[in-house]
């Protein structure tokens, strides 16, 4: 059965707005690779510090919601106070540059509602509300023209100061009222047409509907076409996706996306109390911050926090000049470059690359100062340090492996050495699971199991992002070339979509429309042993790794909420707060292996994993009040935990329902006739989706081969 669902033709960023990204705006802002954030704002003259006492809740820039007795009228009394007098645009604008920064991005306003430009829609502004009177994205906007670097501006969806906004909540993912959003796009208009070009619009917070987000995005691109939209516009209307704060992920990302990072993970806006430490150790741990995201793919934008007088922390201008002098020798493996080819990250290092160079950023020493490079093919032409050509390393295959021996010269990795790795021609590196076929092997079956895949962040707003999957990739090996006509083979929760299926370099578009239906075959008895329930709080959609679970201790830890046996025949609507969940536990045995076809309900968001695999992560993107999935479940013999987690956004109450009486029925359609080479490489994913971070959610598509 497909997902009930409102079929909106806004339901999220339309691809067509975001292929027009896909540019050479788009690619100069993802050669970048690293820029300046300033959270700078009327909260910085607080400095973390109210009525004489440190504000230890929340970072800083949010002191109006944390410290006690701060109420609109007095906050108020703060902006009339505040006259950065010290303030200096260009000498800002020099230190980013020094930095090896490639744009500046400034916090036009921030969550308490104030705005550091002069807006007319409000008197809550630098120039109306404050003896300064001077615009302060204008007079930034300008230095950066003048000194010939990229200029962005950071914007809070949610406004704390707005009188028709929603209440200030704990989240910040609140809801946006109809005069809210009219305002929103009020100001974003002064914002794209009284500055210049504007680089990236940094939208933060706030849960928008999908009409609103997608009408915020659309306003950007008609006034900025090459205006780079964050992703935490919501909805998947983003040309970008954005971490969590501070967040570095292990795992590749097939879209254009960004870390926001800090100084100090404890907050973004000036604290006068903050603890520095070393500037050395603290430009290192960010120079291995940078190295991981661009190693990745992603980009690095790190803040920083000028007091309330207008004057850069020391600290911090340290710091980055630290970094600067770093990039001065090394940028070449940093600007420009594209993500580590290699399936599995190295434990002495991160790398990048760009042509036919590899560079190898050293964070730590290898073991016997040797780096082995797996599975990579092409002619070495030379290995030597960044900067130092005549630091050459020695080197020697060993099959498709490289092993390099650092130079001598390389004493310590405590100023991060880079190795570079240049090739005469083309290399290729090979996946990490190469499937091979034998000579007797009939029949190949390529699915989501056996996949290497391809991620974006996606969902509805900061609370419930997730790692989505938007291409999934295999490459396997036969005995000899050959050709044949595969069978894709879907179920009625994929029927109706269409897929992009890639063999060897060349695209055919499939609709899961017109197969023949079948019959499962029951192989076996299956038996529904006990259902349980269990509840958590503000865990967003996703979970990590599942292994099994005893239902008689707490879960997820021994420490933590028991498990509660229910009836699992009847629908339930069970009570629920906002971000919260509850993870449904079923167990199911079977005296030989067997597929059942399942239906869940639920509401806002949903995981399903058995027996530890993810089967099933997406969010409810058009919000109904329910949503309904047809998952297949491949049971093994014996005993089989099938994990559902229901994830609440705003209702007070999430469905549920699980239950195996529904058709039993799969479809099979015949594909053209595709040649097989020796080694090959197969990859889908959707067909012309709404959005590049959209989710595929085919959880039970599969290809077959039938080999000769």
């Amino acid at each position: 059965m497909n997902r009930i669902v409102l079929i909106v033709l806004t339901l999220c960023c339309s691809f067509s707005s975001w292929a027009q990204q896909a540019s050479k705006a788009l690619q100069t802002w993802k050669n970048d690779k690293y820029s300046m954030f300033i959270h700078f704002g009327a909260y910085s003259a607080l400095g973390g510090v109210w009525e004489g006492k440190p504000v230890t809740r929340g970072y800083s820039e949010q002191i109006r919601a944390h410290a006690p007795g701060l109420y609109s009228d007095t906050y108020e009394g703060v902006v009339r106070n505040f006259d950065p007098k010290l303030w200096n645009p260009d000498s800002v604008v020099a230190l980013a540059k020094a930095a090896g920064m490639r744009s500046v991005v400034l916090t036009s306003k921030h969550h308490d509602g104030f705005c550091m430009f002069k807006s007319a829609f409000t008197k809550f502004n630098i120039v109306d509300a404050t003896p300064y009177k001077r615009d302060i994205v204008k007079e930034l906007a300008e230095a950066c023209e003048r000194q010939g670097m990229k200029f962005g501006l950071y914007y809070s969806i949610i406004d704390w100061h707005f009188p028709a906004a929603y209440p200030i909540s704990s989240s910040n993912s609140d809801p946006i009222p109809a005069a809210h959003h009219e305002y929103n796009k009020n100001q974003v208009r002064e914002l794209l047409t009284h500055y210049g070009p504007i680089s990236e619009l940094w939208f933060d917070m706030g849960s928008q509907t999908p009409t609103q987000s997608q009408e915020l995005a659309d306003l950007v691109h008609e006034l900025q076409p090459d205006c780079m939209v964050s992703g935490r516009i919501g909805n998947e209307a983003g040309d970008f996706c954005v971490m969590g704060d501070n967040e570095y992920p292990n795992y590749k990302i097939a879209t254009p996306w960004q870390t926001p990072a800090s100084i100090y993970d404890e907050t973004w806006g000036y604290r006068s109390w903050q603890e520095h430490g070393s500037a050395d150790d603290k430009a290192r741990e960010k120079l291995v911050s940078l190295l991981k995201v661009v190693s990745r793919g992603g980009n690095y934008l790190l803040n920083i926090g000028p007091r309330g007088d207008g004057t850069v922390v020391e600290f911090e201008r340290d710091v980055l000049l630290k970094m600067g002098d770093w990039l001065r020798q090394n940028g070449e493996a940093v600007y420009g470059t594209k993500a580590d080819p290699f399936p599995n990250p190295f434990k002495w290092g991160e790398v990048t690359t760009k042509g036919r160079k590899l560079y190898l950023s050293l964070l730590g020493m290898p073991s016997g100062r040797t780096i082995t490079l797996p599975g990579i093919t092409g002619n070495l032409q030379i290995i030597h340090v960044l900067g130092k050509p005549r630091e050459t390393a020695s080197f020697k295959r060993v099959g498709n492996d490289i092993q390099i021996i650092l130079p001598a010269e390389i004493k310590s990795v405590k100023d991060i050495p880079v190795v570079v790795v240049e090739f005469s021609d083309d290399f290729k590196v090979a996946p990490a699971n190469i499937i091979q076929v034998n000579a007797i092997q009939k029949n190949l079956v390529l699915s989501h199991a056996n996949a290497q895949h391809e991620y974006s962040i996606g969902g509805v707003d900061y609370n419930s992002y997730y790692r989505t999957t938007v291409k999934e990739s295999w490459r396997f090996e036969i005995p000899k070339t050959t050709a044949v006509h595969p069978l894709v083979v879907f179920s009625d929760e994929e029927k109706g979509k269409s897929i992009d299926l890639d063999v060897n370099g060349v695209r055919r578009s499939i609709i899961l429309d017109d197969g023949e239906p079948y019959q499962m075959a029951k192989t076996g008895k299956v038996t529904w042993g006990p259902t349980y329930l269990n509840q958590a709080k503000g865990t967003g959609i996703g979970w990590g790794s599942v292994l099994t679970i005893d239902p008689s201790k707490g879960w997820p830890l021994r420490e933590g909420p028991t498990w509660k046996e229910i009836n699992r025949s009847e629908v339930r609507q069970l009570p629920a707060e906002p971000s919260q969940s509850w993870f449904v536990l079923q167990e199911l045995t079977t005296d030989r292996p067997q597929n059942l076809m399942v239906e869940i309900l639920s509401g806002d968001g949903i995981g399903v994993w058995l027996n530890g695999e993810q089967l099933l992560l997406h969010s409810n993107r058009a919000k109904t009040d329910s949503t309904r999935d047809l998952v297949l479940l491949k049971l093994k013999t014996g005993s089989n935990q099938l994990l559902v987690k229901l994830y609440n956004r705003y209702h007070e109450q999430v469905p549920l329902s699980i239950t195996d009486q529904v058709p039993q029925v799969m479809y099979r359609k015949r594909l053209d006739r595709i040649p097989l080479e020796l080694s090959n490489d197969v990859s889908w994913q959707l067909h012309d989706p709404s959005s590049p971070h959209q989710d595929l959610e085919l959880p039970n598509l599969f290809l077959e081969w039938k080999l000769k």
